[in-house]
C-alpha cells in the first residue's frame, strides 16, 4: 500500500450552500468522500484549517508548511496531498516549493465548483491529487488539476470558473494524468532548498504595488512608510515603469527594503531592454528581476527570502537565487 496523507485547508472543495454564497465548511473526511480513491492508496486525514482561500495569511501558509514538514518525518508516508482554495493556491504552492527538500511529492489540488455539485470536478482532481503524490519523486510541490501535473513554479490560476484554471503561461505543464497513469513530461529546475523559518519568526510585511498609465510612485512609498520590508512592483511590459518609479526603488532599497520587479504581462520574463524607467533603470536601482514569476508567488519569494536571513545582503542574493530562471524541459 501506498500511504498517502490529505492536508484539508478549506476552500471551494470543501464549500456549501450557506444561503446567498458559499463558503467554506466540510470536513477533511467529507472532502475525501467525494473521490474514489486509486487502487493500492491508503489516505490519512489532518484537518489543519478551514477557509476560503481570499482569507489566507502568511500565519496560515507557515502553519501549512510546517504541517506538510511534520506528516512527511514520518517515512511511511509516501506523499502529501493539499487540498486548497484555488484563488491562492498558487502562492501557497510555491512557498511550500521553496521550502522542500525531500523527494517524497507535495502536491496541491482542489476544485472550481463546491462539494455538492452535481458537475463537479472535486472527485477528479482528488483522483489525480492522490494518484499523483503516489507515484512520482523528485518533482517537488505541485498542483494537479483538470488531468494536468503542473510545477508550483510558474503556475498561476489563469480562469476564474472554468474547470481547467490553471497554467504556467511561459512553460508546459510537467505531466498529465489520464487512464490510471502518471505521465511526467519534464522536470522543473529548482533552487536548493530553503530552511523552514524558526517558530516564532516575525512575518515581514510584503506589498504590491502596480504600474499602470498614469500612475506615480504615491502608493510604492506609502507601503514603504507602513512599513513593508518587501515590495513587488508589477511593472508593465518586460518589467517597466517610469523614472519617478525609478528614483522610489532607490529610496526604498537604501533603507533596507527588498524590491522585486515582475510584470502584468501574462507570460515571458522580466527582461532589461529598456530604460527612462524601464528595466534597465530599474534593476541598476536594486529591483530584483523575478524572471517568470508572477505578482502573488513573487511576494511568496520575497517573502522567503526576508525570512532567511536577518542581514540585508544575504536576503537580497537569496531573492537573486529564487528569482533565477524557472523551469526547462529536459529528458526524464
Amino acid at each position: 500500500m501506498r500511504r498517502v496523507v490529505v492536508v484539508t485547508t478549506g476552500g471551494t472543495i470543501a464549500s456549501r450552500w450557506q444561503g446567498n454564497g458559499y463558503a467554506a465548511d466540510a470536513a477533511g473526511q467529507d472532502v475525501l468522500a467525494t473521490a474514489v480513491l486509486p487502487e493500492g492508496v491508503q489516505t490519512r486525514v489532518v484537518d489543519l484549517f478551514t477557509v476560503n482561500s481570499p482569507r489566507l495569511t502568511t500565519a496560515h501558509q507557515l502553519a501549512l508548511l510546517r504541517a506538510v514538514h511534520e506528516v512527511l518525518e514520518d517515512p511511511a508516508v509516501d506523499g502529501v496531498v493539499v487540498t486548497h482554495g484555488t484563488d491562492t493556491l498558487e502562492e501557497s504552492a510555491f512557498l511550500l516549493d521553496l521550502h522542500h527538500g525531500d523527494r517524497r511529492p507535495v502536491v496541491l489540488t482542489g476544485a472550481q465548483r463546491p462539494l455538492e455539485s452535481v458537475d463537479g470536478d472535486a472527485s477528479s482532481n482528488l483522483y489525480d491529487a492522490l494518484l499523483t503524490a503516489s507515484s512520482v519523486q523528485d518533482l517537488g510541490a505541485l498542483a494537479v488539476f483538470a488531468g494536468r501535473v503542473h510545477a508550483a513554479r510558474g503556475t498561476v490560476k489563469t480562469q476564474t470558473v472554468a474547470i481547467d484554471a490553471f497554467a504556467d503561461p511561459s512553460n508546459d505543464p510537467v505531466g498529465k494524468v489520464g487512464f490510471g497513469r502518471v505521465q511526467v513530461l519534464r522536470r522543473p529546475e529548482r533552487p536548493e532548498p530553503l530552511a523552514l523559518p524558526p517558530v516564532g519568526t516575525r512575518l515581514p510585511r510584503v506589498d504590491m504595488v502596480m504600474h499602470h498609465s498614469d500612475a506615480d510612485p504615491l502608493l510604492f512609498e506609502t507601503a514603504v512608510e507602513a512599513g513593508a520590508q518587501g515590495i513587488v512592483l508589477v511593472a508593465t511590459g518586460a518589467g517597466n515603469a517610469t523614472p519617478e518609479f525609478t528614483e522610489a526603488v532607490t529610496r526604498a532599497v537604501s533603507r533596507g527594503v527588498l524590491v522585486a520587479l515582475t510584470t502584468r504581462v501574462p507570460a515571458g520574463p522580466i527582461t532589461p531592454i529598456y530604460t527612462g524607467g524601464g528595466a534597465v533603470d530599474l534593476i541598476e536601482a536594486g529591483a530584483v528581476p523575478t524572471g517568470t514569476l508572477r505578482a502573488g508567488q513573487a511576494r511568496i519569494a520575497v517573502l522567503s527570502a526576508l525570512m532567511s536571513s536577518p542581514y540585508r545582503a544575504e536576503r537580497s542574493a537569496t531573492l537573486h537565487r529564487i528569482a533565477a530562471p524557472g523551469t526547462v524541459a529536459v529528458p526524464v
